[in-house]
């Protein structure tokens, strides 16, 4: 039995969306923390408000995709509302790593059971009216558009580790 455009196409998606998860997730669990609040270049972000970003977004893809609401929707106005260096006050990082767990593995069992018909329909931003006229607003673009987002914050990762400097 052959595999559908639509159903490979989905499996390819879906397939660059894990691999940049597990590439980011692993470069998360082997920085610590005192490497995770550096800033990954001068002026630029620390890796601490990257995973409280990168939490924010994936939290953000749970309503966009119709899998439930947001987890952690106090994340937003700190890090997808404001830049780092604020002065608001951020969780700390064990809250921010175990946030960015729950939010994975919720999303990672969402994923799991859409049917693939499902990922061609319209996203929860766009109005149907919308979405009628741009069909490629859909749940699937969601996850290409995100996986370019979380592979552009992983080359930023990669400066906090030792000799990147």
């Amino acid at each position: 039995m052959s595999i559908g455009t639509n159903e490979l196409t989905i499996k390819m998606v879906i397939s660059a969306w894990e691999s940049y998860f597990q590439r980011v997730n692993k470069l998360f669990q082997n920085l610590t923390d005192d490497q995770l609040q550096k800033q990954v270049a001068p002026g630029r972000n620390t890796g601490t408000y990257l995973l409280g970003h990168l939490t924010a977004v994936t939290d953000g893809m749970l309503p966009l995709l119709g899998f439930g609401e947001k987890l952690y929707p106090e994340l937003d106005k700190i890090f997808l509302d404001s830049p780092d260096a604020s002065g608001h006050k951020m969780p700390s990082l064990a809250e921010l790593r175990n946030y960015w767990k729950t939010v994975n593995d919720k999303l990672s069992e969402s994923i799991k059971s859409m049917k693939p018909e499902e990922w061609f329909t319209r996203h929860s931003a766009v109005s149907a009216e919308d979405f009628e006229k741009e069909p490629h607003r859909n749940k699937l673009n969601i996850i290409i558009n995100r996986t370019n987002h979380q592979s552009w914050h992983y080359g930023q990762l990669l400066f906090l580790q030792p000799g990147a400097e």
